[in-house]
């Protein structure tokens, strides 16, 4: 994939580059923005700018897409690719974006590495930019041709408010116009985008929980975070009637119907993937052998708990098993005290789904790798970077 040319010095300077990538990407973000502020309002999330994240995001995938080259000639990374290219159709991400990106991200490596960047170095590391740019136009242009419609956002109307477990908040929507509007899958989700109280519009991801299959309505589950931007805003200010703008949906973590026993182990707001993926294995009448886990830290804390458990009631091949921090510890719910635990629950030919926080998944993986589950069989979806799963 990389030219004979580039492939040694990519190699030779992999090291330096992914060391300093982290300390260059805030410059390019301060590059980028400067030259078009407008990228603030409705693309990128500011708060996400001001806690790291978006750098780290950026500076992972780049550090971990040179890296695959090198370790794996002519073979691209494709889950990473995938997850990635989900993400930015989600967003609205097109191909005249791309040469902006690259102006003032190799602005700032040249202003950090100053006369190191030789020609040669450049050079390679240009041609690694665009060959994960065009890999990912390549796949952004065929996500964004499934759509029902060639909109990046459209108008949905909130017609449902509904509590579920402690400070989460299940919102459903209907069209607010007569847009075509796509199916969804269990495990997709949606960018929401809503003006903030400067009037300044913000976008977040969530999962779809509910009422997958239905093209005309969307749920997404809500978790407050008192310190976030986003969601206090989506909690209190929110009001049935209210029209906000809703992507497509987007996201590769399917779960399919039939296939090799399924564990899902998810915890807290994690769970909203897997009460999509078992309404939906239910209302179809799936016979596929499911093991659900969930992690939280309290049974009244279990986010969409009475859908979930009405979803398993209805698998006939379906376990539970949960574990709370503290409190109570329901018989029925087969509770335990404490950290989840997998080891139990993962067959050989098991395919593992994980969704929750970035320290619960970081343990579920590591259980599901040394109890020798292959990595391609572990699939996950987060919402911020993920450099450690990637790799």
């Amino acid at each position: 994939m990389l030219s004979t040319k580039s492939f040694p010095v990519i190699e030779a300077t992999l090291p330096i580059i992914a060391e300093r990538i982290s300390s260059i990407t805030p410059n390019f973000y301060n590059r980028l923005f400067a030259a078009h502020p407008e990228l603030l309002d409705g693309v990128f999330s500011r708060s996400n700018q001001k806690n790291g994240t978006q750098q780290q995001a950026l500076a992972g995938s780049i550090a971990v897409f040179a890296t695959y080259l090198v370790k794996h000639p002519g073979v691209a990374p494709e889950t990473m690719l995938a997850r990635v290219a989900h993400k930015h159709t989600s967003l609205g991400v097109v191909e005249e974006q791309y040469p902006i990106v690259y102006k003032h991200l190799f602005d700032a490596i040249a202003e950090d590495l100053g006369d190191a960047l030789t020609p040669e170095i450049a050079e390679a590391w240009t041609e690694v930019y665009w060959l994960m740019a065009h890999a990912l136009i390549k796949i952004e242009k065929g996500l964004y041709a499934q759509q029902a419609n060639a909109e990046i956002y459209t108008p949905w109307k909130l017609v449902e408010r509904t509590e579920t477990g402690i400070d989460s908040v299940s919102f459903s929507f209907e069209p607010a116009d007569d847009t075509p509007a796509t199916v969804a899958k269990p495990g997709q989700f949606v960018s929401v985008r809503m003006p903030m109280a400067d009037g300044v519009r913000q976008v977040r991801q969530y999962t779809l929980s509910s009422d997958i299959e239905q093209a005309n309505r969307r749920t997404i589950t809500v978790k407050l975070d008192v310190n976030g931007e986003f969601s206090p805003v989506i909690h209190n200010d929110l009001k049935l009637g209210d029209v906000l703008e809703l992507s497509n949906p987007y996201g590769d973590l399917v779960i399919d119907e039939e296939g090799a026993p399924l564990v899902i182990a998810t915890a807290g707001i994690g769970c909203t993937p897997s009460a999509a993926a078992l309404q939906t294995l239910a209302a179809r009448g799936s016979n596929r052998k499911v093991t659900v886990l969930h992690a939280d830290q309290e049974v009244g804390a279990w986010p969409l708990r009475e859908q979930m458990l009405d979803s398993i009631a209805k698998l006939p091949q379906a376990t539970l098993g949960t574990w709370f921090e503290r409190g109570e510890l329901p018989e029925e719910l087969n509770a335990k005290a404490g950290y989840m635990d997998l080891t139990d629950a993962l067959a050989e030919d098991a395919e593992v789904y994980l969704c929750g926080p970035l320290p619960f998944m970081h343990a579920a993986r590591s259980q599901a790798l040394e109890a020798g589950i292959p990595a391609e069989r572990i699939h996950y979806e987060v919402f911020g970077p993920d450099v450690w799963l990637a790799a």
